[in-house]
């Protein structure tokens, strides 16, 4: 039987002993009284609030190293560890509080549990709760929900059973973590099976957000018109949930229907509209808020910037970068990356530089920024370049770094440099997906290399789809090769008689390439297969910036 986590905490502590009794608890704590350092709890507690956790730990050290040890401040600094999801600090902490007798205390005991969960050490939160001599319903949900973040639903039904007394947020934490880990049918039934008592405006948030989240609108809809009562969250939630499956429409009804509107309605409606490609409604509706008197925070700024991004707005994002550094809106990490994204894909890319170099911490989507930026800019060995610093600064590329670096030795015509990064994708443990063998048949057709284009698709462990099959036959005209263009329209026509496929592009390439090896009796025939098959070619369009115009819209 593995030895008490108390007892090997004990011994990663230096061998320090277990206080059993109140006498030595009382004797080896330097500070018992939760009450006892106000001003370090508030200035915690003011870190916390921040969104700062670094801080608030470097104020428990302090308290620390002084020789202290207040009872209070524990669940504070679990609170700031979880936030980090460090777990050798929550077992340093865990230790400590076992030296000062302090983990018989409930709420310092509850707290640990939550940060054990937090980190992902399921296995420690629950033996934390069984040896808590004392436990409240407080305990009792954060095991609960421990469970449901990691993704244990039936360790937490059966816990949910063996609960002495349930609150209103037990019911939140069982309905919210069953429809995060998509089961939405059983968070439905414990929404049913609630008391009336139970039943508050988060209950039935929580329940609309599930079916949202989950891209079950209808039932999302039905649920949210039935609310006796709405807070500003459960309006977000359904503008989002619309826009995420590209209900730009509906989740505009949504938001004109909202009596007050709040940042976080505006966030949502801002982001949605960026999301869809929506870009000029998306920095409309950037100034529109700001009419309105609502102060932009990060997530409304890395909203527009995205959109300007998108729209290739260089002189609006400039302009959202100034009113970042005047209003001092926090540089987070979703910030800095918005901000490299814009002026990549707007194409200053030496700013977009300035930016990268400058962040004290780069994650992956920052790097794709930079190396996308280079790609679509026709600077693909800068790209190249820039994915070995990626690799030699040990960021673990992921399934989107490699398509757009794909993408760059395609369009480069680095196909051995391609064909080497391609095999990486295995190494790093990705899922290779149907785009990126869509950009090797693009890299191998471009190179003149078809034969081994039309094998690889040929082989492929995933069904090749339209764009797939366009790539080799755009490599087909560029090199004028008729002959396989024609078989490759034969596996199409054999695809599109099983599939619901209605792609006209590959016909008019066929008919292109007809025209231009002199073939105009196939290209004109082709044409007609068109017409009587009822193909209709997709308009082009453009975008301009219109001088003089208000606010932050184009």
């Amino acid at each position: 039987m593995r030895p008490s986590l108390s007892r090997e905490l004990q011994e990663t502590n230096g061998g320090t002993s277990y206080p059993n009794t109140e006498e030595q608890r009382t004797r080896s704590s330097p500070v018992k009284n939760r009450g006892a350092q106000p001003y370090w709890s508030l200035l915690m507690r003011k870190h916390l609030e921040q969104g700062a956790p670094r801080e608030a730990i470097h104020s428990y050290k302090q308290i620390r190293c002084n020789g202290s040890y207040g009872l209070g401040l524990v669940p504070l600094v679990a609170k700031a560890w979880a936030s980090l999801a460090l777990l050798g600090p929550a077992k340093s902490l865990h230790a400590e509080s076992v030296k000062f007798g302090s983990d018989h205390d409930v709420v310092v005991g509850t707290s640990l549990v939550g940060l054990y969960s937090k980190c992902g050490d399921i296995g420690d939160a629950r033996r934390v709760f069984d040896f808590m001599p004392e436990r409240n319903v407080v305990t009792w949900n954060a095991m609960l929900g421990g469970y449901l973040r990691n993704g244990d639903t039936k360790s937490a039904s059966c816990l949910f059973e063996q609960m002495p007394a349930r609150s209103h947020v037990t019911w939140i934490e069982m309905i919210d973590g069953f429809a995060k880990n998509g089961d939405t049918m059983t968070a439905r039934r414990l929404f049913d099976q609630a008391p009336q008592e139970m039943r508050n405006v988060v209950t039935w948030t929580v329940m609309v957000d599930g079916y949202s989240s989950n891209g079950e609108m209808e039932l999302a809809r039905a649920m949210f018109e039935d609310m006796p009562e709405r807070n500003f969250f459960v309006w977000s939630s359904m503008i989002s949930g619309y826009c995420k499956r590209g209900g730009v429409k509906e989740a505009e009804a949504i938001f004109d229907r909202i009596p007050v509107k709040n940042l976080v309605n505006w966030n949502a409606l801002i982001s949605g509209y960026a999301q869809n490609g929506f870009s000029d409604e998306a920095l409309q509706a950037f100034s529109r808020m700001e009419a309105e008197g609502l102060e932009p925070d990060e997530v409304s700024v890395v909203g527009a910037l995205s959109a300007c991004g998108q729209s290739g707005s260089l002189d609006v994002g400039k302009k959202i970068h100034d009113m970042i550094k005047k209003k001092g809106i926090n540089l987070n990490q979703f910030v800095l990356n918005a901000l490299v994204d814009m002026y990549a894909k707007c194409g200053d890319l030496t700013k977009a530089r300035s930016i990268f170099d400058g962040m004290p911490k780069k994650n992956c989507a920052c790097w794709n920024s930079m190396i996308s930026g280079f790609s679509i800019h026709g600077q693909c060995k800068e790209a190249l370049e820039f994915f070995m610093k990626m690799e030699d600064s040990g960021q673990k590329p992921d399934e989107v770094t490699f398509l757009i670096v794909l993408s760059a030795c395609a369009h480069g015509g680095f196909v051995d440099e391609g064909l080497e990064i391609f095999s990486k994708m295995d190494k790093c443990n990705l899922l290779v997906r149907v785009k990126h063998y869509g950009c090797l048949v693009d890299l191998l057709g471009r190179a003149g290399r078809l034969e081994e284009a039309f094998k690889l698709i040929k082989r492929m462990p995933v069904e090749p789809n339209d764009a797939v099959w366009g790539a080799l036959l755009g490599a087909c005209r560029i090199h004028s090769n008729l002959e396989m263009a024609e078989d490759v329209l034969k596996d199409i026509r054999t695809i599109n008689c099983n599939e619901d496929s209605h792609d006209d592009s590959h016909y008019v390439l066929l008919s292109n390439i007809y025209a231009a090896s002199d073939r105009w009796e196939k290209a004109e025939r082709m044409r007609l297969v068109m017409g009587y098959k009822g193909f209709q070619k997709v308009p082009g369009c453009s975008s301009a910036m219109v001088a003089g115009c208000e606010g932050w819209g184009l």
